[in-house]
């Protein structure tokens, strides 16, 4: 039986729902904004959390109120196939497709999580899995120009701390050496596949063999493939390269310019329980390893994907450090890697 079978004729009573907006201010240039959506049912309330970056999607979200027509009894796979019928906007997104997938998400995890606690059963019992420690990575920028002491000084604090890290070409020979001799980088990634964002980094493929050479046996993740002199300059790298941002669905594993051996299977961004269902499984038939990211969740939305994740694939290098690790600098006594196993006694949670 399929993944999303296991889920899909779960009932569920919807009678209404609410919107909570939360807020973070990142630094100076940045206000993270997400909206938790409660969906209440049977005195039941069940949560899924909005990841869209922009702001004044999630304003406008917020002002709308709840306007979508979603009572009903219903079962899991009806509902999450209305929503999908359904235009989440209340005007048209600022980066289109892709905040709808993350929109539509939340009302799917929100109703998720409600049907299982109407049920009475936690995620796992009723996916037949037991959840196991989660390996996590911490997601990091080491700025420009280049700090890599920002590195080392977690080290310090945190000496089991490993790192997906942000390369650029302004990494010279001195910052890969102190990256290098840390021993603590799991993963390398070139925001290659990004446009129109604040992270879009251009491909070069000296840098990138220069990067790729300094880190043998890391993942390297999201080189820009098609640009000129790139493809040739990791041919040899092949087998560790992994994609993240072109990855929303089973057609973009297959469209890519060979099969992988790892991808990111990012629950949100995949924009919907069964296409994410369905993702899981294709990895797990084709022997594709997967990983789980996060989108800076400020809710419940990092701890839906750490359980996810400790299901699906706990050992390899999850970008899903807990939350406070996005606060710069972390504070001290934050929990190491591997997370011990927290799933909520019933619903779509992680405590």
């Amino acid at each position: 039986m399929s993944t999303y079978a296991l889920l899909a004729d779960l009932p569920l009573s919807v009678e209404s729902y609410s919107l909570e907006g939360l807020q973070l201010d990142v630094s100076s240039g940045f206000t993270r904004k997400s909206t938790v959506i409660h969906l209440r049912g049977g005195e039941q309330d069940g949560v899924g959390e909005d990841v869209v970056y922009d702001a004044e999607d999630q304003e406008k979200l917020q002002a709308a109120g709840p306007i979508q027509p979603l009572a009903g009894q219903w079962s899991l796979g009806d509902f999450c196939a209305h929503v999908d019928a359904l235009d989440l906007f209340p005007a048209e997104p600022v980066h289109g497709e892709v905040s709808r997938l993350y929109r539509r998400w939340a009302f799917h995890s929100a109703a998720l999580d409600l049907a299982l606690r109407q049920a009475g059963k936690p995620l796992h019992e009723v996916l037949g899995r037991t959840p196991r420690p989660l390996t996590f990575v911490m997601s990091l920028s080491i700025g420009d120009p280049p700090q890599p002491e920002r590195v080392t000084a977690l080290l310090e604090r945190y000496p089991t701390l490993r790192f997906k890290l942000d390369a650029s070409p302004g990494w010279d020979d001195a910052v890969i050496a102190t990256l290098r001799a840390t021993g603590a980088v799991d993963s390398i990634d070139y925001k290659g596949m990004y446009r129109g964002t604040v992270v879009d980094t251009p491909a070069e493929p000296g840098w990138y063999k220069r990067v790729a050479d300094a880190f043998p046996g890391v993942w390297l993740e999201d080189p820009d493939l098609a640009a000129p002199g790139i493809d040739a300059a990791l041919a040899a790298d092949r087998g560790r390269i992994t994609w993240d941002a072109p990855i929303h669905s089973i057609a973009d594993i297959e469209a890519l310019p060979f099969a992988p051996r790892m991808v990111n299977v990012k629950p949100s961004r995949f924009g919907g329980l069964e296409r994410l269902c369905a993702g899981y499984d294709y990895c797990a038939e084709h022997g594709i390893s997967a990983y789980g990211g996060g989108q800076f969740e400020l809710g419940v939305g990092r701890g839906q994907a750490q359980l996810l994740a400790s299901l699906f694939h706990p050992d390899t290098p999850n970008d899903l450090a807990p939350s406070a690790y996005n606060i710069w600098p972390p504070a001290d006594g934050l929990p190491a890697s591997p997370l011990p196993p927290r799933p909520a006694a019933v619903g779509f949670r992680w405590e």
